[in-house]
């Protein structure tokens, strides 16, 4: 079959690789439809190297159509229409009975320290083969797939393996209060959608970026917008907005890809021209991310409020600003996503014909599996308007 495979820094390609088969029970094997690009994709391209393998399988947001189930699967079947949640969780585990399945006991990456296992995401995460391909190996698919309706396009639901449950918990983290106010930075397709349901809730939304098209798309589904490309001062901007005192809530939808972090910046470049002997236990062990987004949040939510984080961290000695935080009383919530929680809320919203959430205004680029690459690039580059690629097989 073909696949998007790990080369290096900058180099992905797409490459026969052997067919996925049935290794346990409760494997299934999925004809992958329609897959997506994801912004955290983009670490492993620029960042993450010391944690991949020549030759790994990227892609963790597919949809597709069932092919093969293993005897102890027995809530889907050959002919059902699935989307494969980007975390690989048991449904049965201590932490899945928490409802806590990003850090499923039965999967979590032990060797590493790490939560449940995830597909195309590195050692840290398992190096489970992921979704960017023909055909996809789903282990735990006695718990993970998840079925949808015939009849209407990928488009409105493939955001249920990633985008939507990570938006929908970013705003539940974020704890707004009734009739309250957010601020989002970052307009990818997670700050879009974390905007737009924060909206659909009932919340003032605030929203900052300094991509023209992204601004654009924001405030198409009536999203109040900062340009962070005119605005000098950011959180003294959103102050004038909220009576001089911040948003109540702040969702930081940007994490290590943040503009105007120059330090953060050298020490990733400088890591990823490492050997990755060298390299991996740099980042784990003395890590610094690119913290621009996240202090411009420490310095824009209210005394007392909450910050949730969606947008993804690498870096394990990063300079928290703790003195701000603890004098203004911030609470902070951050994690990955807990996708199978949160469906019961979304599927009502993308099966809804009027299309509330706007799912089919997401993605602004869909290309054949061959050309993943170019989508790469201009995703990475925010080139071409770039906000979200999918990818057909």
């Amino acid at each position: 079959m073909k696949a998007v495979t790990w080369h290096g820094k900058r180099d992905v390609r797409v490459e026969e690789v052997p067919d996925p088969e049935l290794k346990e029970p409760n494997d299934a094997i999925v004809r992958i439809t329609t897959t997506a690009i994801c912004g955290s994709d983009l670490h492993l391209y620029e960042v993450l190297g010391p944690f991949m393998g020549e030759g790994d399988v990227l892609g963790h947001e597919p949809v597709g159509v069932v092919e093969e189930v293993g005897p102890e699967v027995t809530h889907i079947r050959p002919g059902d229409r699935v989307v494969i949640p980007f975390n690989i969780s048991c449904g049965h585990c201590h932490m899945c009975g928490m409802r806590l399945f990003a850090q499923c006991e039965t999967t979590q990456v032990r060797d590493h320290g790490m939560g449940a296992a995830l597909f195309g995401y590195t050692k840290l995460y398992g190096e489970v083969p992921g979704g960017q391909a023909e055909y996809l190996r789903v282990p735990q698919a006695q718990f993970g797939p998840i079925k949808v309706p015939e009849g209407p396009p990928d488009e409105r639901f493939v955001y249920l393996s990633d985008v939507l449950p990570t938006s929908w918990q970013a705003v539940a983290y974020a704890d707004i209060p009734d009739g309250g106010s957010v601020t989002v930075f970052g307009l990818g397709p997670i700050g879009q959608m974390s905007s737009r349901i924060a909206r659909h809730l009932g919340y003032r939304v605030i929203a900052v970026d300094g991509v023209q098209e992204r601004l654009a798309m924001a405030r198409r589904h009536g999203i109040e917008v900062i340009d962070a490309s005119v605005t000098g001062d950011v959180p003294e901007a959103i102050r004038e907005l909220t009576g001089g005192r911040g948003t109540d809530s702040v969702i930081d939808a940007v994490g290590m890809e943040a503009h105007g972090s120059p330090v953060g910046k050298l020490a990733h470049t400088v890591t990823g021209m490492l050997p990755d002997a060298i390299a991996a236990p740099l980042m784990t062990r003395a890590g610094v991310d690119r913290l621009a987004a996240f202090n411009q949040a420490v310095e824009t939510v209210r005394r007392g409020g909450t910050i949730s984080v969606s947008g993804v961290y690498g870096g394990m000695a990063d300079p928290m600003p703790m003195l701000r935080l603890f004098d203004k009383g911030v609470t902070l919530r951050m994690g990955q996503a807990h996708v199978k929680r949160w469906i019961d809320a979304l599927m009502p919203l993308v099966t809804d014909d009027s299309d509330p959430l706007g799912v089919m205004d997401l993605a602004t680029h869909r290309l054949p599996l061959e050309r993943a690459p170019y989508g790469y690039e201009i995703f990475q580059k925010k080139r071409d308007g770039a906000v979200k690629v999918l990818l057909t097989p």
